[in-house]
């Protein structure tokens, strides 16, 4: 996460674009104190991917009861067969793009001939992940041109590059990270900024046994809670607080009432936590929980009310046996 210095590269066929400068680094730093002490503390889930947080997902997405990743990488093998052909002479957008991994099942779905014609955006508040993707499929894919933006594209979107024909890709179930309306008011920005003609892919965890959920967010090799406790140490590092992870334990369970997962950090004893840019300290007591993400689950009601959000069609519904993930596309009408 790169809030303090400009790190904007412009070598073809590679090119980044660091739209975090633009927000303001006190309005970051308010933001994430004005959650710590609320009523109900809570830190975005957007603060989990710096270089550790981002390594500890990819170990993550490898676990045996972790499905969503494996079950979507299938799913997008499937329904690349039908939609790469068509890509040429357009951007494809992956936001919170990560590791080059997903996007990859689909380029490598693109005729040969069609590949010189397509630039890719990787959006993420992590720059070396995009650095890193950017060598990975310049080098794997010769002719393509790969364009990363350093930006929160929950907040910038209209600041992400190109005007024409779009792909806009958004996998992982990340949509579920935000609330209900949150996820809705994303949809609408989201078909504010495609154009007649433009595609959304976005891939979606579906609603199914609780005992499923609960033992993806809570592996036995206890890499989810060292992912959970590291959000901890990107506070203290862009707020300058305190906070020893230590002293939180992982709490993840499913909320049927809300159809989502929700993870915590529990405080294991009394503690007060400082930083300079507080008056004060924050108090929390031995037991308060730190809510640290929601990933709500979908039903097809769920997936109707974002197409209806977004004024988009659903073209198509991908799933996988199970129905445990769905990937959906859909098309920006006239």
């Amino acid at each position: 996460m790169n809030y303090r210095e400009d790190a904007s590269i412009s070598d073809a066929p590679a090119a980044i674009s660091n739209f975090l400068l633009q927000q303001n680094e006190e309005a970051v730093i308010e933001g994430i104190l004005n959650g710590l002490r609320s009523d109900h503390k809570h830190i975005s889930s957007k603060y989990f991917y710096d270089q550790v947080g981002a390594s500890l997902f990819e170990e993550i997405t490898l676990l045996p009861e972790y499905y969503l990743t494996r079950t979507e990488r299938n799913i997008l093998k499937d329904a690349s067969v039908q939609i790469a052909g068509k890509l040429r002479d357009c951007d494809i957008i992956e936001l919170g793009s990560g590791d080059s991994s997903k996007i990859s099942v689909l380029l490598e779905s693109i005729p040969a001939g069609n590949l010189g014609s397509v630039r890719y955006l990787p959006v993420d508040v992590n720059q070396a992940a995009i650095e890193d993707s950017q060598e990975i499929l310049i080098k794997k894919f010769p002719g393509l041109r790969v364009h990363g933006v350093v930006a929160d594209f929950e907040k910038q979107l209209d600041l992400i590059p190109g005007e024409g024909n779009r792909l806009i890709c958004f996998f992982g179930s990340t949509v579920g990270n935000f609330t209900r309306k949150e996820s809705l008011r994303f949809m609408a920005d989201l078909g504010r900024i495609m154009h007649s003609g433009g595609m959304l892919l976005l891939g979606v965890d579906m609603v199914k046994d609780r005992d499923v959920l609960e033992n993806a967010y809570n592996d036995s090799a206890g890499t989810t809670e060292q992912f959970n406790r590291n959000i901890l140490h990107v506070i203290n590092e862009l707020a300058g607080t305190d906070f020893d992870p230590d002293l939180f334990d992982h709490v993840a369970f499913y909320n049927e009432e809300r159809f989502r997962i929700e993870m915590h950090l529990k405080a294991t004893r009394d503690m007060e936590i400082s930083s300079p840019n507080l008056n004060g300290r924050i108090p929390i007591q031995k037991g308060e929980a730190i809510h640290t993400e929601n990933s709500h689950k979908f039903t097809r009601g769920h997936i109707d009310d974002l197409a209806s959000a977004g004024g988009l069609e659903i073209q198509n519904i991908f799933t996988d046996k199970d129905k445990w993930f769905s990937l959906i596309q859909f098309l920006k009408g006239a």
